[in-house]
């Protein structure tokens, strides 16, 4: 199928939450949550309590602010749309009609265009998220899911999980220029802060490939195996990247952990246990508390990331995929 034509519709009316505080502080420091199979968002407090859950579309995936974070946007995968909330109020205020299974986006620098993933057409979305219109799609391979644009918007890599591929646009020249073979099934990106690595989940391999942005080569990876686990048990996905640099956290899916890497050195530090396939993965702006959604066992594991210890798990919706915090 290829890509439906695209249309906005704004102003609808929802609920108010938390209204009073945010209006105050511009931040309401809730953790939003997408609950793929509950149809839902969970709403955490900083107080690390499930204080509202959300009915929202028909498979909520991949999640993104809006440039000035007063906005936040939802992939409604099952519903062909992407949902757009008010942050501080929790209210729907419009839809993105026709984006054909939208899985996860990034937004470009200049806060007016996302690129989006579009799973079952094998292409990437590039949309005008204020008229709602088309501006651009590129073919990729099967299953496209991570997304990360350049810091100068010049790039935005695709990931195609089933290709094994990752997939270069240059979006000012409007083409695909590379196609970068990496390990099996990739997942998602990071970017180290200076913008010359990135770094993406390779799932069935059970490794982070590491692409050179300049030169679009693989550089080195990063392997893992926590003690207990069988090779093909560790099914990395999401990853963050400190903001000065030394630092990644890493998703290992069914292997029940997030690896923690440094990144200079490209090894593995420690791992710390969370809940069962360990999934999406959120930084509050302090970087003292990494969120972790575990798909199988329906709750959000917080760790304290000094201590590299878990604090608590917070039981959410049905299979927790990606998690936004309202903190900066």
């Amino acid at each position: 199928m290829r890509l439906a034509q695209i249309r906005s519709v704004l102003g609808i009316s929802g609920f108010a939450f938390w209204a009073s505080a945010a209006a105050v502080s511009g931040q309401t420091g809730l953790a939003i949550v997408a609950d793929e199979r509950g149809d839902t968002l969970s709403i955490l407090s900083p107080d690390l309590e499930l204080v509202r859950s959300i009915e929202t579309c028909a498979r909520p995936r991949g999640m993104h602010f809006s440039a000035d974070r007063s906005s936040f946007f939802v992939g409604c995968a099952d519903d062909d749309m992407i949902a757009i909330y008010d942050t501080a109020t929790l209210e729907l205020t419009g839809r993105i009609r026709g984006v054909p299974a939208p899985e996860t986006f990034d937004l470009h620098p200049d806060g007016r265009r996302l690129i989006v993933s579009n799973e079952e057409d094998a292409a990437a979305s590039v949309i005008d998220i204020v008229t709602g219109e088309l501006l651009a799609e590129f073919l990729t391979g099967e299953e496209p899911e991570g997304v990360q644009v350049t810091p100068d918007g010049r790039l935005a890599f695709v990931a195609s999980e089933a290709a094994s591929l990752v997939h270069v646009i240059d979006l000012a020249a409007g083409e695909v220029i590379a196609d970068i073979p990496v390990d099996t099934r990739p997942r998602r990106f990071a970017l180290t802060p200076d913008g010359r690595e990135l770094w993406v989940s390779a799932e069935l391999a059970g490794i982070v490939d590491i692409i050179d942005v300049e030169s679009l080569k693989l550089v080195g990876d990063v392997t893992f195996l926590p003690t207990g686990f069988r090779p093909e048990q560790v099914t990395p996905v999401d990853l963050e990247i400190s903001a000065d640099g030394t630092r990644a956290y890493v998703a290992l899916g069914r292997a029940n952990h997030v690896a923690v890497v440094d990144v200079p050195a490209r090894k593995v530090l420690d791992y710390v246990l969370v809940g069962s396939r360990a999934w999406g993965l959120a930084l509050t702006a302090d970087e003292s508390r990494l969120y972790v959604a575990n798909g199988l066992s329906d709750d959000v594991t917080v760790i304290d990331t000094g201590s590299l210890k878990a604090l608590t798990s917070i039981p959410v919706g049905r299979v927790p995929y990606d998690i936004l915090i309202d903190d900066r």
